[in-house]
């Protein structure tokens, strides 16, 4: 009789392994840099924010709370704001039915690290309360 193969647990990163830096890597090279560059922006203008790849994209967080964070998205790179609505930046276009906003990058030349960096300081200071939130909703429904 044949033993059915035990399957392989998960492999955990190696010490000092960057899942974000790996994330980029994993990406075609016109989106690396533009994973790049939005890399370099976030952690400088968001020194305080944890962060780590989750829901397979990279994303900072305040609090526990997400509030920023960008994907790779079919040939362009998605920079996605929590709670983007809030901000009133013609540069955001609201995403989702909840109060996300994005901006689109297909090259790295296309940032404007003037406009992110707003972006991003308001991000750190208008932090949508997202457990709150969501629980707010889900009582609605009932």
């Amino acid at each position: 009789m044949k033993k059915t193969a035990k399957p392989k647990p998960a492999a955990r990163p190696r010490a000092g392994a960057d899942p974000i830096a790996a994330y980029a890597r994993s990406q075609p090279p016109p989106l690396r840099a533009i994973c790049e560059r939005l890399r370099a922006l976030i952690d400088t203008a968001l020194p305080k924010a944890a962060s780590k790849v989750w829901h397979g994209s990279p994303v900072w967080f305040l609090d526990d709370n997400p509030v920023a964070g960008y994907a790779a998205k079919a040939g362009k790179i998605q920079l996605l704001f929590w709670n983007g609505q809030a901000f009133d930046e013609p540069g955001l276009q609201p995403v989702g039915k909840h109060r996300a906003a994005e901006a689109l990058f297909t090259d790295a030349a296309d940032i404007d690290p003037a406009a992110v960096r707003r972006w991003l300081k308001k991000a750190g200071t208008e932090v949508l309360d997202s457990r709150a939130y969501f629980k707010k909703l889900r009582a609605r429904k009932g």
